[in-house]
């Protein structure tokens, strides 16, 4: 009988292993390629090739859902593009971008991208982001959303820190804090969190919200400023002055876009 219950409780031991491995498995990787330009013209380009080459060669790749995205307000001096690419492991992300330049489909479909001249290119830098997903939102999510694409308002956060330090005493307020859950009480349909491995605005970290429009948006942002549970979660001592600035821009999806 004795022996019974080790193997009982080896199993349910395994099993829990077996079970927390897999949810680490499961912890998306996220990319975010910002590409900066100046022109309508290189602008209609940038869409050609991301509607008929990237994001197709990308779904070939196994990568089902990729997002693009532009200012509700663009900056004419600096125009950009968001490119959201959700990978599910290490793997994905470490060899999509090589998958992708050994598709011969992508090589034609993108010709007038890959093969632009030096003095005729489609834009003028491009910015990457690299996150990985927050433990309590794993993976992506497609917003439930009724409005048009050319309605709705899509909201990206990025929220610095005076030090890594209180970088990651900020990620624990969204995870261990509840603040991920708040969100999706309150409905802000999420597309993702994710803490910056690597960028330009380190230490940080990002998310995305969406809104049928911006009044919806501002609605909801009311609704959880007079949160009794934010107010007592922002008022916690233990996560007092985590965040040093951020920034929040507008975007819409394209409407070849997958979110």
């Amino acid at each position: 009988m004795k022996i019974r219950s080790n193997s009982l409780l080896s199993l349910c031991g395994l099993f829990f292993v077996l079970s927390f491995q897999k949810s680490v498995a499961q912890q998306y990787y996220y990319r975010i390629r910002i590409y900066h330009y100046k022109t309508q013209a290189q602008e209609e380009r940038l869409d050609n090739y991301f509607k008929n080459a990237l994001l197709p060669a990308l779904h070939r790749a196994h990568i089902p859902n990729v997002g693009v995205f532009k200012p509700v307000e663009q900056d004419t001096a600096d125009r950009k593009i968001y490119v959201f690419i959700p990978f599910k492991n290490e793997d994905e992300r470490n060899n999509t971008h090589e998958r992708v330049w050994n598709d011969k489909r992508f090589l034609e479909a993108g010709k007038d991208f890959i093969d632009a001249a030096y003095n005729d290119l489609l834009y003028s830098r491009i910015e990457v982001i690299e996150l990985k997903a927050f433990p309590t939102w794993p993976s992506p999510t497609e917003p439930h959303l009724t409005a048009p694409k050319a309605e709705r308002v899509y909201e990206l956060r990025s929220y610095e820190s005076p030090s890594e330090k209180l970088n990651v005493n900020k990620v624990k307020m969204f995870n261990d804090g509840g603040e991920t859950v708040l969100f999706k009480r309150l409905n802000f349909n999420a597309v993702f969190y994710g803490e910056v491995l690597s960028g330009s605005h380190m230490p940080n970290l990002m998310y995305m919200t969406t809104f049928e429009n911006k009044a919806d948006r501002d609605k909801h942002w009311d609704t959880f400023s007079n949160d009794p549970e934010w107010k007592a979660l922002v008022a916690k001592p233990e996560y007092a002055h985590n965040v040093s600035k951020a920034d929040i821009l507008f975007l819409h999806p394209t409407e070849y876009s997958d979110f």
